[in-house]
């Protein structure tokens, strides 16, 4: 029996935890954003924010392949802002309010995925995101896209 949940798309979930790191991207010399890779090096997904897309508040999630595969805007509600996705989240948790060392939980409080800081190699700044097995690696990658986004980091102009 297949216990993927799909969010974007059932080719993004795998049948075994998968580890992802990722790398920002600086904004003044290439538009800021992050690239997502396996553990093999292999571009998963890349991730474009305003130094890219040109609009405060946007963000793009492409494939691999340099496919756009999940679109995120900010869109004001009242005195905060709110991101708008057509999908719920659950819940998500964040230790010491730093969004490269989080973990998300479902609503069930069962791990979904598990972000820490990396290592810092040469000042570009790497960090992990391991997504359990079943679990939609796109969508988690929106999620951590949203995190840098609000964090101020290399989605946000």
């Amino acid at each position: 029996m297949d216990n993927s949940i799909p969010v974007v798309s059932k080719i993004f979930c795998s049948g075994t935890p998968t580890m992802l790191m990722i790398r920002r991207r600086p904004i003044v010399v290439n538009g800021g954003g992050f690239v997502v890779t396996d553990l093999s090096h292999n571009v998963v997904f890349v991730v474009d924010g305003c130094g890219i897309l040109g609009s405060k508040g946007e963000i793009m999630v492409k494939d691999g392949e340099g496919e756009p595969i999940l679109f995120i805007s900010k869109k004001r509600c009242g005195n905060s802002f709110l991101f708008q996705l057509p999908f719920t989240i659950g819940r998500l948790a964040l230790k010491e309010e730093n969004n490269r060392d989080c973990t998300i939980v479902d609503c069930t409080r069962k791990i979904v995925a598990q972000m820490g800081r990396k290592e810092l190699i040469g000042g570009k700044d790497f960090y992990h995101v391991e997504v359990q097995s079943g679990y939609d690696q796109a969508f988690i990658i929106g999620v951590v896209a949203i995190l840098d986004n609000i964090h101020g980091e290399s989605t946000r102009c």
